[in-house]
């Protein structure tokens, strides 16, 4: 079975940056370049909303519009995992940040890591 684990979080000022981690083990079938991965944040009171995607080779991604030109997304095959750069944090960046992968039609997602944008 798939494990994703993600690290990274914490506390950090408005306008700082905040690179997160996921990574992934537990493969037997398959690797880690076999999944396309997500990421999503949920925010206090909120529902889960799509952040950043990137294909299996890395070679393209898609970017949520709250988080367009401040979030980079990539990963690295070999290490089995996938890091979120996020610089220009504004409060609204807050939530608990979840890891998704994906093959086909099955999913599987981490526990998340809190990121708090506060002054």
């Amino acid at each position: 079975q798939v494990h994703l684990v993600e690290s990274g979080g914490g506390v950090v000022q408005p306008g700082g940056s905040l690179t997160l981690s996921c990574a992934a083990s537990g493969f037997t079938d398959f690797t880690f370049s076999d999944y396309a991965m997500n990421w999503y944040r949920q925010a206090p009171g909120r529902q889960r909303e799509f952040v950043a995607a990137i294909t299996r080779a890395g070679d393209n991604t898609i970017y949520g519009d709250s988080v367009k030109g401040s979030f980079t997304i990539s990963r690295d095959n070999a290490k089995n995992e996938m890091y979120p750069q996020m610089d220009r944090l504004e409060l609204e960046n807050t939530g608990e940040y979840y890891c998704n992968g994906v093959r086909g039609s099955r999913g599987c997602w981490g526990r998340g890591t809190q990121v708090t944008v506060s002054s």
